[in-house]
Parts: C-alpha cells; structure tokens; sequence
C-alpha cells in the first residue's frame, strides 16, 4: 500500500477509528449539499429524531435543477420549484448556510467553494454529487458519496469508508496552443479506461500540472472520477496559496503564515511510496474529443474513429454499441462532424479562465446558422466577473446565448435539454447515452475553445486553425 502520500497524510489525520468491517470511519471536514441528493437524506435524519451534528461544516447551493433562462420564482417545472423549496426549508431548520439564487454566491456547488475559499489543502470533502474531486486541485481529498451516505454525515459528520490505493499519475512538459487541461484529462481516461481508477485514489503529478493554474487542475481533478478513481488531487504548491489567499474563508493575517506551513508538510513525501505510477508526455496531447458514449472514447481531433481491429477485445463490444447510437462510422474523420447545440458551462469548464478562452475564438465571429450555442457561467461571481471583463458582450455579438449560473445542459435536470437527435459539442464531463436530456441525443465533449471552434463553424474543428 501507499506510504507517505498526501492521501497517507490526510486520511491519517481524519481517520476516527477502525470498524469491524476493516472500514476506517472517516471525519468529514465539509459537506457540500445541493437540492437533488439532500432531501431524502434530511427526511431519514427526521424520521429517526436526529439533528444535524455540526451544521457549521456543511453548506449548501442550488445548481443542478435551477433554469438558467429565467430564474422567477415559481419555477414553471413544478418538481424543480418543489425541490428548491424542500432545501430552503432544510437549510433554515437545521441552521445551515444556503446560497440561494441572488445572494451574488450562489452557483455549481463544485466552483462556489473553492472560489469563496471553502476548499482547502488537507481538508475532507464530501458531497452526493459525483464529481467532488474537483476540490482535490487543492490538495484535499474529495469524493462524491450517495444519498445515504449524506444522512450519515449530517448526522455524525464521519463516513464509514475503504482506504483507496494511490496512482501517481505524472504528466511532463508544456502543452501546445491549442491543448487545454480539458485534453489532458480526456487522455489519460483515453489511455488508462473509465474503469482504470477503481479502488485507487489519482494523485496528478509532473512539469504540465505544476505549471497549471488551479481552475486547469480543477477541470482534471474534476474528471477523475471519469476515469473510475474515487479522488485525484494536486499536491499544494504556491499556485494554490496565490490562489486562496484573501479568499472569504482563507486563513486570514496572522493565520496565514502558519496554515501555509501546515500544508506543505502534508505534499507527498519526495520518497513517498505509491501503489502505481503511469507517465505521459504532454507533448503527445492533442485537443481532444469523444467519439463514443463514454469519456473513455476519445481521440485527437486531427485523428479518425478507431477501427474494430485498432481496438483491444475488450472495447470492442462497446465500440459497436457507440457507432449505432452516435451514427459515427469506425474510419470517419472527426474533424468536420455536424454540431447542432454547443454548450460552454458546467462544474468542469464553467470558470472564469474558460470563458476567456472560449470568447477568444469567439471574438469578430458568428455562430454558424441552424447551431443553437449557450454560454452559462458557473457562478454569480463568475458571470459578474465576466460581466465585468465584457466576455458576455462578446458572446452575445457573436450569436451565443448568455445564461444565470447553474449545472445546464450538464445533465439536463433543467429545461436546458438536447431534442431527438441533436449532436452537442459540450464543454461538460459525460457523454453517456441521453445525459443532455433526450434519450436518443448525442454528446462530444472538449475544451471550451473547441466547442466555441466548432459553433463558429456548425462542425468539429480543430481549435488549433482558428487561434
């Protein structure tokens, strides 16, 4: 087993106890909630008579129902308006913190706690949404968790939960215009299968991440899950400290100095003893983007879907199922598919800096005809802070619709919602089979440059002729 990993250390420090069952029996530093996975989880506790035991530690938003055309309230979807209402009620009878709509925090639960400094290097995270590893940009470890398993951590602030292994995943070497963290991520998943993290912990390593900012390391941490690990995190450095610094809840004057050391004695020992150790050259990276029905099927732009015979045995049954339901043909070149919605958003690319490259392509542009594109920024201050930069005058000129904050067409638990058939570029983290809302739609993702490549050109496009 791994030894003097940052993981070591962290779940070290929070372990409270072993159980019977081998498992450890895990504190949890904070617990994120939003109104999809808490109500049931808030109705047990009730049923049972307990009370929230440290309400402090949790916080909560709305993302993932809420609209992001017209945010009145009643919401018109009657389920949606219900749901938001059961977490209002929760938040204020338990005596949790609620960032609601128009509280100038609200936003996707995985990009308000980092940016307002909640998330922090050595802490626990726990929240029933899957893509909480995002927050192990920071050095935390992160993990999404299931609906009862939020009762138990509002109601004892621990998780019964199996030590994971540790997979050093080392990337070296600058990236090429063009290549985003996006691309990084979608091929190590590429190279290693969604299934390849199962019982591991990723920890993401090298030259290419430590020169990352921390909404990049965020985007790869937050599609670790993708790639079947339960967590992947960064090891703290400067970046992470220039990036909390003065934050709502950083440590704050006095407290700095000394939360700074802290963190830096919980990196990765330099002799730290890891389970398994995979290395790519960030050279070999190109924009990348799926082809097939999981993040897994994914290729470079410039390359042509995979053959039955380019594959292993095992891909293949998949890849048959892929061909039919995304109409793609093994040999076809990707460059160059019909786009019908592009969708720039969502807790992987919804940030600041993926606004800023997206609006980039899409300065003195157009939208292509008969191509529906949105712009949803993940937050209120993202979408402020866009405001401010005159990002959303860019892409509103060039043919994109401007949205509130919310999780979108991310998984469609809003009106934001692929019809029949339409083919997406999306800038989001899953492309399984009806994830953007129509049981028979069809989603590629990438970086948000190359979805703002491919509305400007209504087809997939290689970012790297239009910059």
């Amino acid at each position: 087993m791994s030894q003097r990993t940052l993981f070591d250390k962290v779940w070290d420090l929070h372990t409270v106890s072993t159980l019977p069952s081998g498992q450890t029996q895990l504190f949890i530093g904070l617990h994120l909630i939003h109104e999809v996975t808490s109500p049931q989880a808030f109705a047990m506790i009730r049923e049972r008579g307990w009370k929230v035991l440290f309400p402090d530690r949790t916080v909560a938003t709305v993302d993932h129902i809420i609209p992001t055309d017209n945010q009145a309230r009643p919401f018109k979807d009657a389920m949606a308006e219900s749901m938001l209402q059961e977490l209002e009620k929760n938040t204020s009878e338990y005596g949790i913190r609620f960032y609601n709509a128009g509280s100038g925090n609200q936003g996707i639960v995985h990009i308000i706690a980092p940016e307002q400094g909640l998330t922090q290097p050595g802490m626990t995270i726990a929240c029933g949404d899957s893509h909480t590893s995002t927050h192990g940009a920071f050095g935390a470890i992160a993990m999404g968790i299931g609906t009862s398993q939020v009762r138990d951590v509002l109601a004892s602030q621990t998780l019964a939960l199996a030590k994971l292994k540790v997979r050093k995943i080392e990337v070296n070497g600058a990236l090429t215009p063009g290549v985003y963290a996006k691309d990084v991520v979608l091929h190590i998943i590429r190279k290693l299968g969604v299934k390849g993290g199962v019982g591991y912990a990723y920890e993401f390593a090298g030259t290419t991440f430590e020169a990352m900012s921390m909404e990049e390391r965020m985007t790869v941490c937050n599609m670790a899950i993708e790639g079947g690990a339960r967590c992947g995190y960064v090891n703290p450095d400067q970046n992470t400290y220039d990036y909390l610094k003065g934050r709502d809840f950083a440590p704050q004057d006095g407290d700095w100095d000394g939360a700074i050391a802290w963190w830096n004695g919980l990196r990765s020992d330099v002799d730290a003893v890891y389970d398994d150790v995979v290395v790519f050259d960030a050279a070999s990276i190109a924009p990348t983007v799926t082809w097939g029905i999981t993040p897994s099927q994914g290729i470079g732009v410039d390359e042509c879907i995979p053959t039955q015979d380019e594959l292993l045995a095992e891909d293949r049954v998949l890849a048959q199922d892929a061909y039919a339901y995304m109409d793609l043909q093994p040999g076809q070149a990707m460059e160059g598919t019909p786009i019908d919605v592009c969708f720039i958003g969502s807790c992987t690319n919804g940030r600041i800096s993926d606004l800023r490259e997206a609006a980039k392509i899409a300065q003195g542009k157009h939208v292509a005809n008969n191509v529906k594109a949105f712009v949803v920024p993940g937050s209120e201050r993202v979408k402020l802070q866009a405001e401010a930069e005159g990002l959303d005058k860019i892409f509103v000129a060039a043919g994109f619709e401007w949205r509130e904050p919310g999780c979108s067409m991310c998984l469609a638990m809003n009106p934001d919602r692929l019809e029949g058939r339409q083919m997406s570029a999306s800038s989001s983290n899953r492309n399984f089979k009806g994830r953007q809302g129509s049981a028979s739609g069809r989603t590629l993702l990438m970086s948000p440059a190359m979805v703002a490549a491919a509305a400007i050109n209504g087809r997939v496009m290689d970012v790297r002729r239009v910059m």
